[in-house]
């Protein structure tokens, strides 16, 4: 048999060596050798290509290469490195800091940590980006939570996990204006270029909402991307768009009397960029996950806690993102909030005191924002269906340079000059009062909750000014001070209730002064007595 006769050459050989091996010359014992190696070669050969196992043999080291090959891609990265896409944007600072660079390299901290390679790939168009995904590419692929449920339907067949947080939008977004527009009010009816389903497209809702609009009191002009938005409105084309930094700055430059109407300075927790994985990969990729996790954290609090680590940060960005220097780069990360260990825990709500905006309540909010707006087809996967917190609760990072983000502190203003500040945006909520009272009951608390306090977390850094109304039943002086108790009662409640800092807010008591509804009938005084919440600029 051909098992049988590639035995039979190495034992009848192995005989002859050791029957002749006094005989024999040194050059003769070489040649033997060679004989057997040639024998053996040719009998290996022999079995591969004419039995049913060795050609299987010959399928799989063909499969395993082909894989290895597809894997390596063409940055040359090791097969079994993290690759992770990205694209433009400075909130993967940590990471790539970490990794000291882009590629895969035997420098990086997670090598010399860990003891494995990381590579970054920049996929700047999102369909290519999500195509590599679901081919396997890339290992960890971007993605922001509030734009998610638009697209984690489509990807349910790989069951994608988000499995950390790297940032906050803090600037990195805005919306620009043309000249006349003051605030949102001031939107209604006019153009906005916007790149729809993308964290621009989310921005824009949650303003709209601020000001108790939606996207039917506006003209939307789809775009592209907020690339071909911020070209838009340079060329005139549209009276607003929702543009990424620095193209804010080219906006304003190439628009005579232009102006960024809101951006995420103050709209502080509505864009967070995220990682999603494959659940089998992580399965698979446990260890690993957490360590990548740590690793980006500790980079995250490195840049975060020191200026000159930041500025190296810049660099490996500008030597990696094409046409970008080091001070777009430096200002890149300073427009976000690089999360640390402690905004993770914080994140997939963990913390049992944190009050403020969590994973769960922002992608269930925009799942049911888009879903009622059409956008969304099918199910939309559920929180716990793609939070993979498992790196996070690994992981023990202790220290100032990791605890969460404190909440931004507000200087107090008197009254006449919290009056006076611009408003942003507007929205009027009838909170229903007793007659001559100003407690709030159950009912007006959960009309606060359902109409406002989600909108009042998202513009975490931005002051807010609470205005009291009344009709002009009765006398002008008794309304005024009724409507300023009731405003300082919503504040008191925002504050006890949901931790809010007692200086953000600006209380102001109308009376019956700003009417927006004749008095003249009942349904117009109804109107009438109303809340207004205002966002307004500092």
């Amino acid at each position: 048999m051909n098992d049988g006769h590639g035995m039979f050459i190495i034992y009848h050989s192995s005989f002859i060596i050791n029957n002749m091996a006094t005989r024999l010359t040194p050059f003769s014992k070489l040649l033997i050798t060679l004989l057997i190696v040639a024998g053996v070669v040719l009998g290996g050969r022999y079995l591969l290509q004419n039995t049913d196992a060795g050609r299987n043999l010959l399928n799989q080291a063909g499969d395993s290469s082909s894989t290895e090959s597809s894997n390596s891609g063409s940055s040359g990265a090791p097969s079994d490195a993290i690759k992770i896409g990205v694209v433009t944007w400075g909130g993967y600072a940590g990471g790539q800091y970490f990794n000291e660079g882009f590629k895969a390299n035997k420098n990086s901290r997670f090598y010399k940590d860990y003891g494995f390679q990381v590579d970054f790939k920049v996929l700047d168009d999102f369909t290519a980006s999500r195509e590599a995904f679901k081919r396997g590419d890339v290992d960890l692929l971007w993605a922001t939570i509030d734009a998610f449920p638009t697209e984690a339907g489509a990807l349910a067949d790989y069951e994608p996990q988000v499995v950390f947080q790297a940032d906050w939008s803090r600037g990195g977004d805005a919306i620009v204006v043309r000249r006349g527009i003051n605030n949102v009010a001031d939107l209604r009816g006019k153009k906005i270029a916007v790149a729809e389903l993308t964290p621009s497209h989310s921005f824009l809702l949650w303003l709209l909402d601020a000001g108790g609009m939606t996207v039917k009191d506006v003209q939307i002009i789809a775009q592209a991307s907020a690339i071909d938005a911020a070209e838009a409105f340079k060329a005139q084309q549209v009276d607003a768009a929702v543009v990424w930094s620095p193209d804010d700055e080219a906006c304003l430059s190439a628009v005579a009397g232009s102006r960024i109407l809101e951006s995420t300075k103050s709209a502080s927790n509505i864009i967070a960029d995220v990682f999603i994985a494959k659940k089998l990969w992580v399965e698979k990729n446990e260890k690993r996950l957490q360590q990548l996790y740590e690793g980006w954290m500790k980079g995250a609090a490195e840049i975060n806690s020191n200026d000159s680590n930041k500025r190296k940060a810049a660099k490996i960005l500008s030597e990696n993102f094409e046409g970008i220097n080091e001070d777009w780069a430096y200002k890149a990360i300073n427009n976000v909030r690089l999360t640390t260990h402690g905004d993770n825990i914080n994140f997939y709500g963990m913390n049992p005191d944190y009050k403020g905006v969590t994973g769960d309540r922002l992608y269930g909010r925009m799942s049911q924002v888009y879903s009622d707006l059409g956008y969304v087809e099918g199910r939309v996967p559920t929180w716990r269906e793609i939070a993979n917190s498992t790196a996070v609760r690994s992981t023990n990072l202790s220290g100032p340079a990791h605890d969460a983000e404190g909440q931004k502190t507000f200087t107090e203003v008197t009254e006449q000059e919290g009056a006076e500040k611009e408003a942003i945006a507007t929205k009027q909520v009838s909170i229903n009062f007793r007659t001559g009272e100003f407690r709030l009951d159950e009912n007006a608390k959960y009309i606060i909750d359902k109409e406002f306090v989600e909108i009042a977390k998202a513009f975490a850094n931005a002051r807010i000014r609470i205005e009291g109304n009344t009709d002009d039943v009765g006398s002008r002086a008794s309304n005024i001070a009724l409507s300023q108790k009731r405003a300082e009662a919503v504040r008191d409640y925002l504050v006890s209730e949901h931790g809010m800092p007692r200086n953000r807010f600006i209380v102001i008591g109308n009376g019956p002064d700003k009417p927006v509804a004749s008095n003249a009938s009942e349904s117009g005084r109804a109107k009438n007595r109303r809340t207004d919440f205002e966002l307004v600029r500092e």
